[in-house]
């Protein structure tokens, strides 16, 4: 593929001047029309180091409202970095509606450099090509306008432009003895370039190779890339408000289940736990879950645990207990409320990238991204489209967390009808629990039949061997925290033999 790219393509100065001025001019129109139509625009640099990235960005930045964009230089990751999926400082940086992000090289620097200098195992960059390709349509599919560049130059002119910026007393700098031990390996480059270009190139975030031996072709050919796809994203944005422009249907309330069989119908709920039986099972599993905290700090190993339920099933109760013991320099715990601020104008999986552990620590999640298709679903806050595609978004996002090594408990407690009924009673004559009863919950609770057919669909459609769900009888809290403390005990103890 690159090296039939025909390097040799040239723009002359008359010419030159006569496009860039209104291509500029253009771009700066599309800006300020990108932030009125709330589209996110990435735009990423990769290529061959002195292929003229710098100069690039440089050029469409002297364009650009600074208080539109942000930059991101990604270099080799540091600590913080390193002790997290290799996907998360990215994902981190991802623009929300309206925003432009600008990346000088990317998510690609582990099929490439790490690959190339040997800086991860095989088995890692291999299996990244599917998490990018999977973390790049998940963000096409949100509305993100993915726009890849590769600029590329030959073996020779690279050692030329090095040797040029050698003798500069300026911008030597610019060029290390790594850079010098890189061109050597030009080859091995090319091959893991060719091979990227090859497997990442999809129809929702296709690749540019832009010729870079000259300049002012260079120039032209970037910002001409990515006027046209910006005013594709607009034109199609546009074209899409206008098929369903007029008077819109009644949004319904969820998909509810019907009158068939769930996977919660099943369940034994008259499963109960003696008070004697209790403590002796908890003293003994806060113990273990304390030594296996202390296992999973030494060996870095993350461990999140998701909680998800019924209204009034216990989550806070079992929660309190699992942590009882804990060291809790070692763990955090998340509570999960509706979106805000930020985590509107991002995808819905943004805040929770932003909230894993670093290797070593565990994190609790008090709801979490299963909000997509619980309440997103139920409360008609999301299109069907959203929550039903959300299914392998949320599989693949854990798939990448288990693949670097997170252990993953989830859990859905539930309870009868009869049992949140006494329950939310309950909070409302004892004052101290009355916080813990609103409006709301008496509002989730006439769509109960819609919850249980949303909670049968996610149960059925995100358990995995990776990140299986168990599901806990919960209308007796003592079997239900005893129950869920033994899976968490051993579900670390299986992951830290693997």
């Amino acid at each position: 593929m690159l090296e039939t790219v025909d390097l040799d393509k040239k723009l002359q100065d008359a010419g030159y001047d006569k496009v860039f001025k209104p291509l500029r001019d253009r771009l700066d129109d599309l800006q300020r029309a990108v932030t009125d139509a709330k589209i996110p625009v990435c735009i990423v640099f990769e290529g061959w180091d002195a292929a003229g990235k710098g100069d690039a960005i440089e050029k469409l930045l002297g364009r650009l409202d600074p208080r539109g964009y942000k930059v991101h230089g990604i270099f080799e990751p540091n600590v913080e970095e390193l002790l997290r999926p290799f996907l998360w400082r990215f994902a981190s940086r991802m623009p929300g509606k309206g925003e432009i992000a600008i990346f000088d090289r990317s998510w690609y620097r582990r099929v490439l450099h790490e690959r190339v200098d040997r800086e991860v195992p095989k088995r890692k960059w291999r299996a990244a090509y599917d998490q990018i390709v999977q973390f790049e349509r998940m963000h096409a599919d949100d509305g993100v306008v993915l726009i890849k560049l590769w600029l590329h130059i030959s073996e020779k002119e690279q050692a030329r432009r090095f040797k040029k910026i050698a003798k500069s007393d300026f911008d030597r700098w610019r060029v290390s003895k790594q850079d010098w031990r890189a061109h050597k390996r030009y080859k091995d480059y090319l091959a893991a370039a060719e091979e990227m270009l090859e497997r990442t190139n999809t129809a929702y975030a296709p690749w540019t190779i832009v010729e870079s031996h000259d300049k002012n072709w260079r120039r032209i050919k970037i910002f001409q890339t990515i006027a046209d796809t910006v005013q594709h994203a607009l034109d199609s944005k546009a074209a899409q408000a206008a098929e369903t422009a007029g008077p819109k249907p009644k949004k319904a309330a969820g998909a509810p289940a019907g009158k068939g069989s769930t996977i919660l119908d099943r369940l034994d709920l008259t499963k109960k736990l003696t008070e004697k039986k209790y403590e002796a099972e908890l003293l003994k599993a806060q113990v273990q879950l304390r030594e296996l905290e202390f296992r999973c700090f030494e060996e870095r190993r993350a461990v999140v645990v998701v909680y998800e339920g019924s209204d009034a099933a216990g989550k806070g109760g079992n929660i309190k207990r699992v942590t009882g013991c804990l060291d809790p320099r070692g763990y955090n715990v998340i509570s999960i409320a509706a979106p805000k601020g930020d985590d509107v104008t991002h995808h819905y999986l943004w805040r929770f990238w932003t909230k894993l552990p670093k290797d070593g620590h565990l994190a609790i999640f008090d709801r979490s991204w299963y909000g997509r298709v619980l309440v997103e679903r139920v409360e008609g806050f999301c299109r069907e489209d959203e929550w039903r595609r959300a299914y392998e978004e949320i599989n693949h996002f854990e798939q990448m967390l288990a693949h670097h090594g997170t252990i993953i408990v989830k859990f859905w407690l539930q309870v009868s009808k009869s049992e949140q009924l006494k329950r939310f009673k309950e909070r409302q004559k004892i004052e101290h629990k009355h916080y813990k009863i609103t409006d709301e919950d008496w509002r989730n609770r006439e769509k109960w039949d819609g919850y249980r057919g949303a909670v049968h669909d996610m149960l059925l459609n995100t358990s995995t061997t990776y990140a299986p769900w168990t599901v806990i009888e919960a209308n007796d809290k003592l079997w239900a925290r005893i129950k869920a403390m033994r899976t968490i005990v051993g579900a670390i103890e299986v992951g830290l033999k693997s």
